[in-house]
């Protein structure tokens, strides 16, 4: 027999409570046997149970979910509430005619409740017998014994209720999740003087009435990308980028899925992702110290995303860490596809660790090498049937969003293959850091002779107000900058402002890439850059550069081979 039908929760209480007034009005506590007692009060503790798990039972039907603090429980008898919207229950026979504390839903008028699809019923018959079963005064122990069974019963029906929650939590968890985020990078750029060499070669096209103008400053978007992520399942992820900079153009970014919590902590990743080669374009924008980017990693890995399949790990000890794959060499940032005869393929690898990692201090000092390669196949002997790019091109802008790329070799014509080189480092005391790269091309043609083109930058950074540059060592890169005092300004109660400064740091790089190699004249570029970054919060900051550079031995452009710049930039930039 069940006794968890709510018909059988009243019946269980009341009788309870008729036991209880039967043997208080039959003598007094202190005179009672003690056999008698002890039945008295395991009475009691039946009755507390029943009532508590029949106020969970109601707070269930009116859409709570509850944590029941099974066995124990903090509500009196006369602190249960009624439920509302319930229909009242007479007894008639036992307390006399009075109405019950406890009610007994409408169930003709709702569909099947919780305790219906979890607790069976009890028949009417059945409940009949059982009252008059309890209620003969020379049949205590039976009684007790009745409710304590009910209770046990209740507690089996409770407890297979909580596993069918847990359950539809657990298959919760079994469906793609989902996350959203991105970055908002507004900039300003004067070009406050340039040389003729350096305006033609932002206005080369001698047929335009701006031929050989000097570059216009320009207010623009740098980045507005949405970003979204997420798992699939317990053992799988997909990420999506998009730029939305050029409203009318938008840009594809990241775009991949893949597999996680493979062996050797690794995971592989399918789709549009970076190519690993250079530190500085495997560092999030949204951390990097300067505006813009170096020379060479630019010029080598322009955009750095590629569709591709690649392995990304680490060591147990988060000491070493590798990528390698394999990725088409056109971008598909535009067009979202490539299509063609030529199959324009790289193989890319890095191996970067940290040998010293302070963990004491929270990771304020470190040092990072890192070796990266790159094998290229390009088709530089295109001919007019096949719509595919020959992609041996190298080219960069200076620290600045020009119109021009200053530094271009075009497309190399005859390009058969390349490889690169490119070897990083950073040491990091503290506030101060010290970062340096160096990245070296072969190229070698079918016809003409084979080319070599190399470039490398440094800079130093120091934080005045003591904060520093923080390393993921599992990826090898840096990461989030958080002050120790965000910036803020806001009124106090003294009549007066309270106001927090935020973290302030300088840096200072230098640039250098030569493009230009026997009759390939992309030009050799040198640079010196100024930066002063103010980080209101880990997510929000204000960037002011200043940058000087130099062009040589660039293809002439109305007789100019060369010349210099001096422009200032300003980028405010948030992410969420």
């Amino acid at each position: 027999m069940h006794f968890v039908n709510k018909k059988a929760i009243v019946a269980l209480t009341l009788v309870a409570g008729l036991a209880f007034c039967n043997f208080s009005s039959a003598e007094e506590p202190q005179k009672l046997d003690p056999q008698v007692q002890a039945l008295i009060q395991r009475l009691e503790a039946a009755e507390k149970q029943i009532q508590s798990l029949t106020v969970e039972l109601s707070e269930v039907k009116e859409g709570q979910v509850v944590s029941r603090p099974f066995p124990e429980t903090s509500k009196e008898p006369s602190q249960v509430p009624v439920p509302a919207g319930t229909l009242p229950l007479e007894v008639e026979g036992i307390f006399g005619s009075e109405q019950s504390e406890f009610a007994l839903e409408a169930e003709s008028v709702r569909p099947p409740s919780v305790e219906q699809t979890f607790f069976p019923a009890v028949g009417q018959e059945e409940l009949t017998a059982f009252e008059e079963a309890i209620t003969t005064p020379d049949n205590v122990d039976q009684r007790l014994s009745a409710l304590e069974d009910g209770w046990k019963e209740l507690d089996k029906a409770w407890s297979s209720f909580d596993s069918a929650q847990k359950k539809m939590k657990a298959d919760a968890a079994k469906k793609p999740t989902f996350q959203i985020g991105g970055r908002i990078h507004a900039d300003y750029w004067d070009f406050v003087n340039s040389s003729q060499g350096i305006n033609n070669f932002e206005h080369p096209d001698m047929m335009l009435p701006n031929f050989g103008d000097p570059p216009e400053d320009r207010a623009l978007f740098r980045r507005i990308r949405l970003e979204m992520k997420g798992d699939i399942l317990e053992t799988m992820l997909w990420r999506i980028q998009v730029d939305f900079n050029n409203p009318s153009n938008a840009e594809i970014k990241d775009a991949y899925f893949g597999f996680k919590e493979l062996p050797l902590n690794q995971q592989l990743l399918i789709g549009n992702q970076k190519r690993p080669l250079g530190l500085d374009h495997l560092n999030s924008s949204r951390f990097n110290v300067f505006m813009e980017r170096p020379f060479v990693v630019e010029a080598f890995n322009e955009d750095a995303r590629r569709p591709g399949i690649a392995m990304y790990g680490y060591s147990d000890d988060e000491s070493l860490n590798w990528r390698y794959g394999a990725y088409m060499l056109e971008s598909v940032a535009r067009t979202g596809r490539v299509i063609g005869q030529s199959s324009q393929m790289s193989l890319n690898a890095r191996v970067s660790g940290s040998p010293w990692y302070d963990k004491a201090s929270g990771g304020r000092g470190y040092f990072h090498w890192g070796l990266a390669g790159m094998v290229a196949r390009p088709d530089g002997d295109r001919d007019d049937s096949d719509t595919n790019f020959n992609e041996a091109r190298f080219r960069t802008r200076a620290a600045t969003r020009s119109d021009r790329r200053w530094l271009n070799t075009d497309r190399i014509v005859g390009a058969e293959n390349y490889e690169i080189i490119g070897l990083e480092s950073i040491f990091n005391v503290g506030p101060f850091q010290a970062v340096s790269e160096y990245q070296h091309t072969w190229l070698q043609r079918e016809t003409g002779e084979d080319l070599q083109f190399g470039g490398a930058y440094f800079y130093l950074s120091y934080f005045l107000t003591g904060e520093h540059i923080p390393y993921t060592r599992t990826s090898g890169t840096i990461g989030r900058v958080k002050p120790f005092e965000n910036f803020f300004l806001v009124d106090n109660c003294f009549g007066g402002h309270s106001t927090g400064w935020g973290a302030w740091n300088v840096a200072v790089r230098y640039d250098y890439l030569d493009l230009s190699d026997k009759d390939i004249l992309g030009g050799v570029g040198t640079a010196w850059t100024t930066a002063l970054n103010w980080y209101w919060t880990p997510y929000s900051k204000v960037q002011f550069d200043a940058s000087y550079g130099k062009i040589r031995d660039h293809e002439p452009v109305d007789g100019y081979t060369g010349g210099h710049y001096f422009l200032l930039g300003t980028r405010f930039a948030v992410d969420f």
